[in-house]
């Protein structure tokens, strides 16, 4: 029995019910394409991630996952473990309030819509922009997600988390997570348990109402102008002083499809999969796009989307990065 093996018979042994064998990962992304995992294993709790890193072997990978909202898995799949946090982990609780200010701890599997819903139901404001974004709060702190006007480092005070390699949990200030454009220090071995988000809350008779009306405008704003279906939100940062997708439309690439995977006639930076479609074909896209741009503007845009079980020449590539 090889390594891998050896590790997913631990997992089943020592977690029984929470361990599916071969399965899908495509299926836990918002591409809803790609191949299965080794093993994806549900967590309940940190003493579930203890279980886990005793039981995966040095040389077996491992992959957090949460929404699937950045993540593109090949259609061979990933030979490694997945972890997907459980409900226990989704909470959205208000532990302090008070001088026109809200004290927040959300979980790293709470979804940013709903937080950001429940938040503006309870007079919290600043959180709004995150009602669009189909992410996980965990995902959120690790690539600094944002639009609208702001992201989590403006909110973010600390997280808990867990690490792989070195256990846990442990705390990170904000000042440790480095935030900068869509990214902070969160690696792929750290597990973000929970988030502490200071936020407004000032006494405004209107305030409910007031955050209703700018969630509503926000969803009304994203279905105007970014597609609906299988895609991960922008597949490009924004180059300095430009935008990624107006270099990808300067081009004449909205509607350029290989296979069974295409870029979006709504928005040049997004890549559509079509249903039961190949992840290999949506990296073919963003490969024939990056290189396009190169031509055409003299820039090598970079890939925000994470790129799983490609291989590293592939990876390497089109991400410039390996995990």
């Amino acid at each position: 029995m090889d390594e891998l093996a050896t590790t997913v018979a631990a997992l089943v042994g020592a977690l029984p019910g929470r361990v599916t064998v071969e399965g899908s990962v495509g299926e836990l992304s918002t591409y809803r394409v790609g191949g299965p995992a080794a093993a994806v294993v549900l967590i309940n709790s940190v003493a579930d991630l203890e279980i886990v890193r005793s039981c995966v072997s040095a040389g077996v990978p491992y992959l957090v996952v949460g929404a699937g909202s950045n993540l593109l898995v090949a259609d061979a799949g990933f030979p490694g473990i997945v972890l997907k946090l459980g409900d226990e982990f989704s909470s959205v609780e208000i532990v302090e309030r008070g001088a026109g200010m809200a004290r927040v701890v959300v979980g790293g599997a709470a979804m940013l819509p709903r937080v950001a819903r429940q938040l503006t139901r309870d007079g919290v404001q600043g959180f709004e922009w995150a009602v669009g974004v189909p992410g996980t709060i965990g995902g959120a702190v690790r690539m600094n997600a944002g639009g609208h006007g702001s992201d989590m480092a403006a909110s973010v005070q600390s997280v808990s988390i867990f690490n792989m390699r070195t256990g846990g949990p442990s705390q990170r200030t904000a000042a440790d997570l480095e935030f900068g454009y869509r990214q902070s220090t969160v690696g792929s071995d750290d597990v973000v348990l929970f988030a502490e988000l200071l936020l407004s809350a000032e006494e405004r008779s209107d305030a409910i109402g007031h955050g209703t009306r700018e969630l509503t405008e926000i969803v009304q704003w994203r279905r105007a102008n970014q597609p609906g279906g299988q895609n991960a939100g922008s597949v490009f940062a924004n180059p300095p002083g430009d935008s990624a997708g107006r270099m990808i439309d300067a081009c004449g690439l909205k509607g350029f499809r290989i296979g069974s995977a295409s870029v979006s006639t709504k928005h040049a930076n997004f890549i559509q999969a079509d249903p039961g479609g190949s992840a290999d074909d949506v990296a073919a896209v963003i490969a024939a796009v990056q290189a396009r741009i190169d031509e055409r503007f003299g820039v090598r845009l970079q890939v925000e989307n994470r790129l799983v079980g490609f291989g590293g020449s592939v990876e390497q590539d089109l991400t410039g990065e390996q995990e």
